[in-house]
């Protein structure tokens, strides 16, 4: 359809798909559950759920992931800062969940981290990690979309990931 065909009531960037429907459909896609990691000015630490992640180059090394533009750790994501990747392991539902919904004045008490270079935290147990620094954003609609350049990276070979599956948690079978 071109914007000539396209009906008077409705936008180009507006679709007639029932919101319900599409968070259904997209709830059919097994994703990863990572936690974003940051530190403010002030040196407080910042942490946050997110499954949309991916990776997004290999020359140059960088991922994406989209961040909500009303979550308290989005203005935190400026050009160069850097941030860290946490990827969950089987077994860390619980962390997800709290970065998830627990006050994000309280989210870090009580969990293992070590600093990275950059400042910010990775967290203990996870299935892999990911140093980055912002290398863009991107409009997403609702979110923005946050390329990050990874500097540093590692993996723990001993555990499987976390996943998210039509609105729950799961891992993968041996």
């Amino acid at each position: 359809m071109s914007a000539d065909d396209r009906p008077a009531d409705r936008p180009a960037d507006r679709s007639a798909l029932d919101p319900d429907a599409f968070r259904a459909t997209l709830g059919r896609f097994a994703a990863g559950v990572t936690v974003l990691t940051a530190r403010d000015a002030e040196g407080r630490d910042h942490g946050m759920t997110v499954s949309a992640f991916c990776s997004l180059s290999l020359d140059p090394p960088l991922v994406l992931a989209c961040v909500d533009r009303g979550a308290s750790m989005h203005p935190l994501f400026a050009p160069g800062a850097p941030f860290v990747v946490n990827v969950l392991a089987a077994g860390q539902e619980a962390l997800s969940r709290r970065f998830a919904t627990m006050d994000p004045s309280d989210r870090f008490a009580g969990v293992g981290y070590e600093r990275t270079a950059g400042g910010a935290a990775r967290l203990d147990g996870v299935l892999a990690w990911l140093e980055c620094r912002v290398h863009a954003l991107h409009d997403g609609g609702d979110h923005t979309i946050v390329a990050g350049l990874v500097q540093e990276a590692g993996t723990r070979e001993d555990a499987r990931p976390l996943l998210y599956y039509r609105g729950g948690y799961a891992s993968l079978e041996r």
